[in-house]
C-alpha cells in the first residue's frame, strides 16, 4: 500500500459474500439463468497461497532484498505470476509504462469466455517498497488473487460475466501502474467493467477485517460472507485513495475490496472483536525489511483468500 502523508482515523469493514442485490450497481446486474443453481466458489488452499509467498520471498532475497518497481526482483515476480497463468490457460499481456525514469509493467490476465461487455476484475499490486520484500504489502494480495485465478482454471468455471485479473506495478510510487491501465482504456471499455475488486495487505500479523464501503453491491457481498463466518467487520478508511482501486473509482468504475490493516494501531474494541494486541499496529513491519514470510497471520490470509474467491464467483454469475 502506498504511503499516506496525511493521517486518517482507521476504521474499517471487511466482509462477505452471499446474495447479490440487483439494481444497486452494475456489479450486481447479471444473475444466473432461471432454474440454474449458482456455482459455489472452491475453498482456496492456504498452503498454496503461502507457497506463492515463499516464492516471492525467495525472489526478493535473490535480488537485493526487495521486489520494487524497476528492479530485477519485480521482473522476476511478474515472470513467476505470468508463467503460472499461462500454464493454466489464461490469455495474458504485459502493459508497459514509465515511472521515476524506469520502465514498469502491469500484468493483465483474461479468462476465456463470459460476456465481454460485463467484466469483473480482481487486482493487487505486485511491487514492494525498496526497503523490504513486501510479503504482506503486497505479496499477500497478489498471491491470493493468483490462487483465485488458478482455482477458476482448475474448476473450469464458466461465468456469465468475463473475468479479468491484474497485477499492478509501481503502486508504491503513487498508483502509477493501475492509473496507466485505466487511462489506456477508452470510455466504452471502462464502462464494460462492472466491478473492480482490490486486495492490498490481507494477511497482517495483528489483523483487522476491513471492507471497502464504495460500491454497495460489492460491499454487501463481502460483508455477508464474513457475517456467515461470525466475523465482525468494519469499514475500511485507512486505505482510502491509497491503493489501486482509486483510479478505477475516479473513472466511475464500481469498486470494492478487503484490507487487514497497516500502521494504524488496534483499539481495545477491535481487539475484543478480532483478538490480537491492543495498541500495536495491524502490521508492525509495514514498509520495513521485516515484511517477510514471518510477517503473516495465516488465519487472516486464509479467510480473506476464501472471501476473494467467493466474491469473484458471486459477482460474475
Amino acid at each position: 500500500m502506498k504511503l499516506l502523508l496525511s493521517g486518517r482515523a482507521l476504521t474499517a469493514a471487511a466482509v462477505a459474500v452471499a446474495t447479490l442485490v440487483t439494481g444497486g450497481s452494475a456489479a450486481g446486474a447479471a444473475t444466473a439463468p432461471p432454474n440454474h443453481a449458482a456455482a459455489a466458489a472452491p475453498d482456496i488452499s492456504i498452503a498454496d497461497v503461502k507457497a506463492h509467498l515463499t516464492r516471492l520471498q525467495s525472489i526478493a532475497t535473490a535480488n537485493g532484498g526487495n521486489r520494487a518497481h524497476g528492479s530485477a526482483g519485480y521482473q522476476a515476480s511478474l515472470d513467476y505470476v505470468k508463467a503460472k497463468l499461462d500454464s493454466a490457460g489464461f490469455t495474458t499481456r504485459v502493459q508497459q509504462f514509465t515511472a521515476s525514469g524506469r520502465t514498469g509493467y502491469n500484468l493483465i490476465a483474461d479468462w476465456p469466455g463470459g460476456d465481454a461487455d460485463q467484466v469483473v476484475m480482481a487486482g493487487s499490486h505486485l511491487d514492494s517498497v525498496t526497503s523490504g520484500p513486501g510479503i504482506n504489502d503486497n505479496g499477500s494480495g497478489s498471491s491470493a488473487v493468483l490462487e483465485t485465478a488458478l482455482a477458476v482454471a482448475r474448476s473450469g468455471y464458466q461465468p456469465t460475466k468475463h473475468l479479468r485479473f491484474a497485477w499492478w506495478g509501481a503502486e508504491e510510487l503513487g498508483l502509477v501502474g493501475s492509473r496507466s491501465y485505466v487511462n489506456s482504456l477508452g470510455a466504452a471499455e471502462r464502462a464494460k467493467i462492472s466491478g473492480y475488486l482490490n486486495f492490498d495487505m490481507i494477511g497482517s500479523p495483528n489483523p483487522g477485517y476491513f471492507v471497502y464501503d464504495d460500491d454497495p453491491t460489492i460491499e454487501k457481498t463481502f460483508k455477508d460472507y464474513f457475517a456467515g463466518l461470525g466475523i465482525p467487520t468494519e469499514i475500511e478508511t485507512e486505505g482510502d485513495g491509497r491503493s489501486d482501486h482509486a483510479p478505477f473509482k475516479n473513472a466511475g468504475v464500481p469498486v470494492g475490496g478487503l484490507f487487514s490493516g497497516a500502521d494504524y494501531r488496534k483499539t481495545s474494541a477491535q481487539a475484543a472483536e478480532w483478538g490480537g494486541t491492543v495498541g500495536q499496529p495491524f502490521d508492525p513491519c509495514y514498509h520495513s525489511s521485516c515484511d517477510t514470510t514471518a510477517n503473516i497471520d495465516d488465519t487472516a490470509l486464509d479467510r480473506n483468500s476464501d472471501a476473494i474467491a467467493h466474491a469473484v464467483w458471486e459477482l460474475s454469475q
